[in-house]
């Protein structure tokens, strides 16, 4: 069964993929303020606090990109991808779970190191399934993922009254 224009949802969906990305990736500056007092840390220390946790994702997303490229080459896009995309659900949903701004570190790095995968499984999906001439078109359509994700991250003002 073929599926028209299958090439085109799935970099729909591979855009998607990287609106979530963007959103999780954000949620931690948006709602820093109101979380870091539950970790025990003052006021004065909350700046240096955000900074540790933020070093530590970027230190794991720099480990993460190749490591995940390899894994797409590897293993291949498609399961690649959703490894990726497993592995990055599973860790945002253990922030909820942090208890110390050690284990809050700790799922920050997993959430880095696993969503890195988003951009080499986004960029080899676009060369497999696009020939050259549409990979530019292709390609500004996941891209449009961490501005409408890092747009779409803060919640409405009517949410917090």
């Amino acid at each position: 069964m073929k599926i028209k224009g299958l090439r085109w949802w799935i970099i729909g969906l591979i855009a998607l993929a990287t609106i979530i990305n963007y959103i999780d990736r954000s949620a931690i500056n948006i709602m820093w303020p109101y979380i870091y007092r539950e970790f025990g840390i003052s006021d004065a220390d909350n700046k240096s606090a955000l900074a540790l946790i933020t070093t530590f994702f970027m230190v794991a997303y720099a480990i993460g990109q190749t490591a995940t490229g390899k894994m797409m080459d590897k293993l291949g896009t498609r399961f690649g991808m959703t490894v990726s995309i497993a592995a990055w659900s599973v860790s945002i949903a253990l922030h909820a779970f942090a208890r110390s701004l050690t284990s809050f570190s700790v799922f920050r790095f997993f959430l880095g190191a696993s969503e890195a995968g988003n951009w080499p499984g986004a960029t080899k999906s676009n060369a497999e399934w696009f020939p050259a001439r549409e990979r530019g078109l292709a390609g500004g359509l996941y891209n449009i993922g961490p501005s409408l994700g890092s747009m779409l991250a803060p919640p409405s003002p009517d949410l917090w009254g």
